[in-house]
């Protein structure tokens, strides 16, 4: 079992940025490609961004490249996510979640163990 807590959304205006954290506890972090993914209102669960499990390899959805930034530190067991330029359309909970593989996967579906989310709200 993995738990994972997220932590630092919040309210901010367009044009803003957020630090979201996650912290995991359980079986060794390093053994898990670690992903965040966000849904909003009336809305599929979307992946956001992904991180191999050494952190040398990321990913990223078309809508954030270039915003957004991906991060791990395994010796800390907490993957981050830098969020910039935050749009309206950025607006939903985001989630961590990890999964048992090597490379980092786009699929929900595909992840193991989820946090509860962090509720991401941009005004215009």
């Amino acid at each position: 079992q993995v738990q994972l807590v997220e932590s630092g959304g919040g309210l901010v205006q367009a044009g803003g940025s957020l630090r979201l954290s996650c912290a995991a506890s359980g079986r060794t972090f390093s053994n898990y490609a670690m992903g965040w993914f966000r849904q909003a209102p009336g809305k599929e669960r979307e992946f956001v961004a992904g991180i191999s499990r050494s952190g040398v390899n990321t990913y990223y959805a078309d809508s954030v490249k270039g915003r957004f930034t991906i991060s791990r530190d395994n010796a800390k067991n907490t993957v981050s996510l830098q969020v910039n330029r935050l749009k309206p359309e950025d607006t939903a909970v985001y989630y961590c979640a990890a999964d048992r593989t090597v490379s980092v996967r786009t699929d929900p579906a595909r992840y193991d163990y989820w946090g509860q989310g962090t509720q991401v709200t941009v005004s215009s």
